[in-house]
């Protein structure tokens, strides 16, 4: 695996935390999830390469506009952690710097034993291209959501946990069931259904999250997952929402109750997102800053990996 005290940007961080936001080391290791011996390593590093001396040495240098937002964002909405990207003009490029970005990040803080979470969508099936060779973790990946309508196949929550495992060469189990089911009758049949009930206790056993965060837009994974038409979109606007989280859709402060359709997706609860420790958030692009914003305000994610000016909107949200 990749040595975390090579990372830069972490070594700043940790030093950042401990001797100017005054941190203990157990308080910084919970915080960037990682052991303590590790952030002794790396408050050592910080001193053997100069960055810390007496005071944070060339501090307006080294902690450059993309730390200082991620610093002001933590703190305004109460995080545990934010990664800024650089901003791409190209689409899938940034999708790429965001799976990169949240490879690196799952690599430092997956453990052993882990049970990992995983939603859906074109972000979030990118991650495991960039995970190192040398990773191993025994940890378990599930999806936190069904099998998602015409999408292809690569975008399923059950695709990326198969890749993820694989990359990180850890376990996976499967949720063979729709995302989306019409009747809420079928939906508490299937809940019966003894191997799936198995795979939704499960999910509530997990401990880290990923989540890609949607927006109701006519360009969005959304539509094409089928289940979802203009109409539909229009008339979920009215409603004022401004996000997805697997499917279930909040508003501006995170409220999800006024969305009735969010009780037929087949997965995890939105509400229930709260009970894991760390939730990652991975989505990018400016038409997402409402949608991010919806979700820290609901505490559905509690780490927030995103590009530059699209961070920029969330922290002049008032």
């Amino acid at each position: 695996m990749r040595k975390i005290i090579d990372d830069k940007r972490l070594l700043i961080k940790c030093s950042v935390m401990y001797y100017m936001q005054y941190k203990t080391q157990n308080e910084i290791s919970n915080i960037l999830g990682i052991s303590r011996p590790t952030v002794s390593r790396l408050l050592k590093e910080a001193k053997d390469k100069g960055i810390v001396k007496i005071q944070i040495q060339d501090f307006k240098e080294n902690y450059n506009h993309f730390e200082r937002l991620e610093d002001e964002i933590e703190r305004k909405y109460g995080l545990l952690e934010v990664i800024i990207v650089n901003d791409e003009n190209d689409e899938n490029t940034l999708k790429q710097e965001l799976g990169k970005a949240t490879a690196r990040y799952l690599e430092r803080i997956l453990k052993n034993k882990d049970i990992v979470g995983v939603s859906m969508g074109t972000t979030l099936k990118e991650i495991y291209k960039f995970v190192s060779s040398e990773s191993k973790v025994d940890a378990t990946f599930i999806p936190l959501i069904g099998g998602v309508g015409q999408i292809g196949i690569e975008l399923h929550a059950n695709q990326i946990v198969m890749d993820l495992s694989r990359a990180f060469k850890g376990k996976f189990k499967l949720l063979h069931a729709p995302a989306v089911i019409s009747d809420i009758n079928i939906k508490e049949n299937f809940e019966k259904e003894k191997s799936l009930k198995e795979v939704i206790n499960y999910i509530y056993k997990a401990n880290v999250a990923i989540v890609g965060i949607g927006a109701p837009t006519e360009n969005s994974t959304l539509m094409a997952t089928g289940y979802f038409d203009a109409t539909y979109m229009k008339n979920i606007k009215k409603l004022k929402a401004v996000g997805d989280i697997c499917l279930q859709f909040f508003d501006i402060d995170g409220n999800y109750e006024k969305f009735p359709d969010n009780k037929k997706v087949f997965g995890i609860e939105l509400q229930k997102l709260k009970n894991i420790d760390r939730v990652i958030g991975v989505a990018g692009g400016n038409e997402k800053a409402e949608s991010i914003i919806g979700a820290i305000k609901g505490k559905y994610i509690n780490v927030l990996i995103t590009n530059y000016s699209c961070a920029k909107k969330i922290n002049e949200f008032v």
